[in-house]
């Protein structure tokens, strides 16, 4: 490595960080509960059908593919949890914590279970999280 890179790479690690405040890398301001949603519809589409194969290698890779899905809703809603919802919508909503908390176990219970009723129950806990997220959105 030539001397000039290796002094601009130490520069560059004794730099301070800048600070960054969003949820992603860009602050774009966009939330929706439709993300969890696809997400959670995909993990009881993948139950429903792990149910009906006699696949053994095409069932390996639904679970696979559930539980990958299953963690992108608990993911879109800490986001939605942590990061658009504030202390006035709790206070008009104080259910929310509880919701977000049930919901987010759901998530976590459709990773060990094949039956569509858990993926049923996390879509419907979602359901009501979307109804909330709409009504702060009115104004």
């Amino acid at each position: 490595m030539p001397v000039l890179s290796r002094v601009l790479s130490v520069l560059d690690r004794l730099s301070p960080p800048g600070q960054v405040s969003a949820h992603c890398d860009l602050p774009c301001g966009v939330y929706d509960p439709a993300q969890a949603r696809i997400e959670a519809e995909s993990v009881k589409a993948t139950q429903e059908k792990y149910q009906a194969s006699s696949d053994d290698a095409f069932k390996i890779r639904a679970l696979g593919i559930k539980e990958e899905r299953a963690d992108m809703v608990k993911h879109h809603l800490w986001v939605l949890w942590t990061d658009y919802f504030k202390p006035p919508h709790l206070e008009k909503y104080p259910q929310l914590h509880q919701l977000f908390w049930d919901a987010t176990k759901a998530a976590g219970a459709t990773k060990g279970s094949v039956d569509p009723a858990t993926g049923q129950k996390l879509l419907d806990l979602i359901a009501e999280i979307d109804t909330i997220f709409w009504e702060t959105k009115k104004g």
